[in-house]
């Protein structure tokens, strides 16, 4: 469910005032995750590397509280769901968006996870849930990148996580991954704490 609220009544009413209406409001921290349990899981039990560290992201993201509101349109929302978003190859060549419902539980997550995305793909259309505060991924795979920094729009200020293709070394692999958020929505402690939110349910694999 999705409902304006007075962002003067939350602890989000100053940063409001002050970044709503920047040009360049968002704010991109990087840091380089050890995702060497997260591999292993995903070899032993056969499931998707990227579903998985989605499922992670979503597990860091419902534990604090700034996730739940999102400003649009000059205004500040309070959902009470959240989603993970992955970009998916189509049946025409192209791509398209596709909105998963964040599930504490893998399982269900992992399903949703591959009839939603396959449906996005194979119907060409993408799948936009409006009630949920949507996190957005971006996995590109295709080579080693140390940073990837989104587009500045206030066309979409959702929270960006975002990833190139993991390291492997001798004793650990490692991931450099990009989070990028509205500084309305959250304050860079608040993303500098998701982050080790995030490294803590990847060691929990």
């Amino acid at each position: 469910m999705k409902r304006e609220i007075n962002p003067q009544e939350t602890s989000r009413g100053e940063a409001f005032s002050l970044w709503m209406s920047s040009p360049m409001p968002m704010v991109t921290l990087v840091k380089t995750f050890n995702v060497t349990t997260l591999l292993e899981h995903s070899k032993k039990q056969k499931l998707s590397f990227n579903m998985l560290l989605c499922w992670c992201i979503g597990k860091a993201a419902s534990k604090m509280e700034e996730f739940y509101t999102l400003p649009g349109n000059g205004k500040l929302f309070r959902y009470d769901r959240l989603a993970i978003n992955v970009i998916v190859e189509n049946s025409k060549g192209g791509i398209n968006s596709c909105d998963i419902p964040f599930n504490d539980d893998l399982q269900q997550f992992n399903h949703d996870y591959l009839t939603l995305t396959a449906q996005a793909s194979n119907e060409s259309k993408s799948i936009i849930l409006n009630d949920y505060m949507v996190i957005g991924t971006s996995a590109m795979i295709q080579t080693e990148l140390d940073c990837i920094v989104n587009q500045y729009t206030d066309k979409f200020c959702n929270p960006m996580v975002m990833w190139g293709k993991y390291r492997k070394g001798w004793f650990k692999t490692t991931l450099p991954i990009s989070f990028q958020f509205h500084h309305v929505q959250m304050d860079g402690g608040h993303g500098a704490r998701f982050l080790e939110h995030l490294q803590e349910e990847i060691n929990k694999m």
